[in-house]
């Protein structure tokens, strides 16, 4: 059986309209949801997933009237060196029916103004890294164009239920970086050069890989700390998880808020 099989014998048939990635931290979203979890390790070809600080759990059903489809964990590049190591899980993703993608992040931020348990909607993306997961793709959907990958509907939707809830909500660059390890400093500026207002080691693969299948994304970054050199705070990736829910409780209000006025764009 198919992950979509196999999602639908447990979940139902009925289509999925939203699908959204958790990121570090942020996965208590995925328990809200009213319906089934499956472990990714009952889908084939879903991703590994062993961060500690992820859910590695497909949540299938009702989140605030809304059919959806909640990853509570994605594997990084950083843990195999795949960066399509979330192809299959997106692929199923469209195959329950989504139109659009939500993904959520823990970042550091390049701006002096947006501190750690803010939270930043992307705009756009650097892909800092590199690193592409079409490469290889035989086709020649592989040329995906980029020029709106943050789908500006989308991104007015979540501004718009970050204002209803009175929550500041910054909006800026996010630059890939493929760690493990964190940045140095002299990194963090050359980011910032080339116009980054976050940097972390995720999203931008999912970002890509949805625009490959056609799905609309939108990408919210949760603000952990500042970025190397840019204060005296020791970065860490248990430092990364003691201050996701800082924002985790603001990005579950724009989330639940944005849901409630959802149509498939």
């Amino acid at each position: 059986m198919t992950p979509v099989d196999i999602i639908r014998a447990r979940a139902g048939t009925e289509p999925v309209a939203l699908g959204l990635i958790l990121g570090s931290g942020l996965g208590h979203l995925a328990h809200a949801v009213e319906g089934v979890a499956i472990p990714y390790a009952d889908l084939p070809g879903f991703p590994h997933a062993a961060v500690s600080g992820h859910n590695p759990n497909l949540h299938v059903g009702m989140l605030e009237g809304v059919r959806v489809a909640v990853f509570g964990a994605r594997e990084h590049y950083y843990e195999k060196g795949n960066p399509a190591a979330m192809r299959v899980a997106l692929e199923t993703l469209k195959g329950l029916g989504a139109k659009a993608l939500i993904a959520t992040n823990a970042a550091g931020s390049l701006v002096e103004t947006t501190r750690p348990g803010d939270l930043m909607l992307l705009s756009d993306h650097i892909n800092f890294s590199g690193l592409n997961p079409l490469i290889g793709e035989p086709t020649e959907a592989r040329f995906v164009p980029m020029t709106t990958a943050h789908d500006p509907e989308l991104r007015a939707g979540l501004r718009a239920a970050a204002a209803r809830q009175g929550i500041p909500l910054a909006e800026g660059v996010y630059a890939w970086y493929s760690g493990p390890s964190f940045e140095t400093p002299a990194e963090i500026r050359a980011i910032k050069i080339l116009g980054g207002d976050a940097v972390g080691m995720s999203t931008v693969p999912d970002v890509i890989l949805a625009r490959f299948l056609g799905l609309k994304v939108a990408a919210i970054s949760s603000i952990t700390n500042m970025a190397a050199g840019m204060s005296s705070e020791n970065i860490s990736h248990e430092h990364t998880k003691a201050m996701a829910p800082l924002g985790a409780a603001k990005l579950d209000r724009i989330i639940r808020d944005f849901l409630k006025e959802y149509k498939a764009l």
